[in-house]
């Protein structure tokens, strides 16, 4: 069965936006961040992606050229009228009112790839607050925005515990990946 992981990049005092709601500090340079090992493996593991509304509408339609090539399955109750630019035999959408059947569909969709949660911390914390991730992947920038949207919040009276796999480091950030005990 697929496995489930979530992947978020936040800053060091773990943030995954600042006070204005941008991460434009967070991806500074996205070239470079396509060359990051994390990355490349995620793309290479990925059989479907789950994203959240506000993660979907930041590429403004257009997924020409986006990195994951998959089924992807976008949390919501309001379902865009117009097609997202890019769709192709590999890359489709569809759209799922809650967390738990998006995963359902990715998990059938993926085979034996993972699942990845992408972008929105919303839709990220509701996968571990539900326990239906496996795996968390942190991307930490060098940079401390002092206030914003904190990751680690609304995840309810059970916090996971996390096992340490891997730790990559690059010139531009820190990755590391934790399995999620249950």
């Amino acid at each position: 069965m697929a496995k489930v992981v979530v992947g978020m990049t936040m800053s060091l005092d773990g943030f995954v936006n600042d006070r204005q709601g941008s991460v434009a500090r967070l991806y500074p340079d996205l070239a470079a961040l396509q060359k990051t090992e994390m990355l490349r493996e995620a793309i290479a593991n990925t059989g479907a992606v789950v994203m959240g509304r506000r993660a979907y509408d930041m590429a403004n339609g257009d997924f020409t050229g986006y990195e994951f090539q998959v089924p992807i399955f976008v949390v919501t109750h309001h379902p865009p009228k117009d097609v997202a630019k890019g769709e192709n035999a590999r890359l489709s959408f569809t759209f799922v009112g809650d967390v738990g059947a998006a995963i359902e569909k990715a998990r059938r969709a993926a085979g034996a790839r993972d699942v990845s949660v992408v972008g929105g911390a919303s839709t990220a914390q509701q996968c571990l607050r539900a326990g239906l991730a496996d795996e968390l992947h942190l991307g930490f920038m060098p940079v401390l925005f002092g206030d914003g949207l904190r990751f680690f919040e609304n995840l309810g009276r059970d916090q996971p515990r996390l096992e340490t796999i891997k730790v990559n480091k690059s010139a531009e950030r820190t990755d590391i990946r934790f399995r999620l005990i249950k």
